[in-house]
Formats: structure tokens, sequence, C-alpha cells
């Protein structure tokens, strides 16, 4: 899997603004515009910012979150990586631990100082963007890897039968089933795990016609 390239250029970005300062989103707002991104301002309920997870899209969507607002990072983390749904950018303005430590659950991979100045947004986009695309390339390898441990069990099911049923070693089982999955452009794991599904439902209608058969 190919690392992800660093993307120098945002325009047609989305950026999602959760604050309640309005001198912050006018400062936002002109600079995104002259990157080519276009800003939205996620209202804010009870503490918490009302942002509608369904619409985020993580190849086009930035989340700026001011640190300075309480539980405003209610948002889901992947089960891996734990990754949010987009990019996060932290507004830091009183650097106390307690504030960075709520960004850095929240997911942000960059962060940018208040009071804002327009020359520090493009760095921490760069910054930001590029490292949850690390993140995520690294993510996606970790699943990867789970989704091949969890079939490594019907790899070795799929052997012992085409052992059985050929007579042959582990190694001429192996290869065997190893040409067969390049023949079928399968992973491995995946034409196992289908082939060893195909043989369960043969042997159990069998089981069951026999049954059937001795009533």
């Amino acid at each position: 899997m190919t690392e992800p390239r660093l993307l120098q250029n945002f325009s047609g970005g989305r950026a999602i603004l959760v604050t309640d300062r309005a001198s912050l989103i006018e400062v936002l707002t002109t600079t995104l515009a002259q990157l080519g991104v276009t800003t939205d301002t996620a209202d804010i309920v009870e503490s918490a910012a009302a942002i509608d997870l369904a619409t985020l899209q993580p190849d086009r969507d930035i989340i700026f979150i001011d640190g300075d607002i309480s539980d405003v990072t209610v948002l889901p983390l992947s089960s891996i990586g734990r990754l949010p749904p987009a990019p996060i950018v932290g507004l830091v303005g009183v650097s106390a631990p307690s504030r960075l430590k709520a960004l850095m659950r929240a997911g942000a991979t960059s962060f940018l100082r208040k009071p804002i100045h327009g020359a520090a947004v493009y760095p921490a986009l760069f910054v930001g963007i590029n490292e949850y695309r690390r993140h995520r390339h690294l993510e996606a390898l970790l699943e990867d890897q789970e989704r091949r441990r969890r079939g490594r069990r019907d790899v070795v099911k799929a052997i012992i039968r085409t052992m059985s049923e050929y007579g042959i070693d582990d190694d001429e089982a192996y290869d065997r089933l190893r040409r067969r999955c390049m023949k079928t452009r399968q992973t491995m794991e995946d034409f196992c795990k289908d082939l060893v599904r195909s043989s369960d439902g043969q042997e159990h209608g069998e089981v069951v016609l026999r049954r059937r058969l001795a009533d």
C-alpha cells in the first residue's frame, strides 16, 4: 500500500469552525478563502459542537476546534487508529496541559496559536492535513494486518483439507492454494475463507441429507 503523497494545495476544501469568537472566525474565513477553502461555522449547543457527521468528508473537510471551549470535541474515533472522521486543527489560547490534552484526545494533528495570524494558517493546514492522511494510511495498514491475522485460521483449515483431499503434504497444499488464489486474483486469506465456507456448506448439506435418508 503506497504511502500518500504530501498535499500542498487545499483549494476546494471546506473548513468547519468550532468557536464562539467572532474575531477568530473573521481571520480564519479571510485567510482560508485566499487558499481556496470555504468555511462553515458549527453551532455550539450546550457546550458541544453540532457537527453533522454524515456530511463529513475526510479528503475535503478540516475542523478547527477552539481549545478554550469546554466539551466541544464530541466526535467518534476509529477503533484502531483512534482517528476522528476528518482532520482537526486545534486553536490554542490558554496553553494549559488539560486543554492541550483535550485537543489531542479529540485527534488534533496540528495547532494554531491565538491570536491567529494569517501567515500561520497555511503551515497549520499543511501539517494537520498531511499528518492526518499519514495516520489514516497507517490505520489502513493495521486494519489489513488484523484482517489477515483473522484469516490465518481459514488458511490453516484450507491447507489441512487440501492435504486430505489430494493426499499431499502441507507445502504442496499451500502451493496449490496459492496458485488457485492467484488465478482468482484474491488474497490467500480471502480465497481460503471462501473455500472453507463453501466446504462447510457442502458438508452441512451432506449431513442433513444423510439424516433425512435415515429417518
